[in-house]
């Protein structure tokens, strides 16, 4: 991996722990999810007219896509109902990455060398010790385990989707277009709710939504230049930022485990990008 590329999946990994932040924070998630999912295709539809038609193979990746980030969401807000930002976002991406260099492996064949699978487990490992903490409520975990799974799969699905494209920029806009069907969705089954959000949560709520499409989209054109598995594994450091948001933010502890982690999960961002 190239360091513009590590710059671009870095920078995607801020981008997301800022939005689940948000979304944690946020007073009515269902709501702000929705808003989230408003974010992505409002300047997706208004670009349709101007970027490339994705070709045909790569519309069934749009459409599986899409139903999987429904599911993702759905887990994504039952998950934060039930534990701390600094708890769930680790183990909801922590073990994600060993799923996608599986899934790449079988489904896009595509074979990573040893000091890659090193460098993937020891991310993966650096992540999980941030999810090792008593008492958590026993929900919240199954739900960020399950959720993981998901994320697995909607990365292997656009990761192959966006190769398949001919178009990368118009693969993310009619991806992200297609997300009106969430957003219309969770605003007509909680109509009362949506009515009575306040202009302050409607802006972060929106705000979200364009910070997370930025995110997944230069996640996803990252996945054009390196590798699926490395690039997903590079990506999950965001749980690092989350981390450290959680703390200073939030006030979630405890920070020491948090440092540990970032000390394993930066030596094997290290080892993906010097071998």
């Amino acid at each position: 991996m190239t360091a513009a590329v590590l710059a671009i999946v870095l920078s995607a990994a801020l981008l997301h722990a800022l939005w689940n932040a948000l979304v944690k924070a946020s007073g009515d998630r269902a709501i702000t999810l929705g808003l989230v999912a408003t974010g992505h295709c409002v300047p997706a539809l208004f670009l349709l007219p101007f970027v490339p038609v994705p070709l045909a193979a790569a519309f069934p990746y749009i459409v599986a896509s899409t139903v999987i980030h429904w599911a993702y969401y759905y887990f994504l807000n039952v998950s934060y109902r039930f534990g701390d930002l600094s708890l769930i976002y680790p183990i909801a991406r922590g073990t994600a990455p060993v799923m996608v260099a599986m899934g790449a492996m079988i489904w896009a064949d595509e074979h990573l060398s040893l000091w890659a699978w090193i460098g993937i487990f020891t991310i993966s490992a650096g992540i999980m010790v941030l999810a090792a903490v008593r008492h958590a409520d026993k929900r919240g975990i199954w739900a960020a385990l399950l959720n993981s799974a998901i994320i697995a799969a909607y990365s292997v699905v656009d990761g192959i989707g966006i190769r398949v494209s001919g178009s990368p920029v118009g693969y993310v806009t009619w991806l992200f277009s297609a997300e009106v069907c969430v957003a219309g969705f969770v605003f007509a089954r909680q109509y009362e709710r949506t009515r009575a959000i306040g202009r302050k949560a409607l802006a972060l709520g929106l705000a979200g939504g364009v910070i997370s499409g930025l995110a997944y989209g230069l996640a996803l054109f990252a996945k054009t230049l390196a590798p699926i598995g490395i690039v997903s594994a590079v990506r999950e450091t965001s749980v690092i930022f989350a981390a450290l948001i959680g703390v200073i933010w939030m006030g979630e502890g405890p920070a020491g485990r948090r440092l540990v982690a970032a000390t394993i999960v930066a030596g094997g961002i290290m080892i993906l990008a010097l071998f």
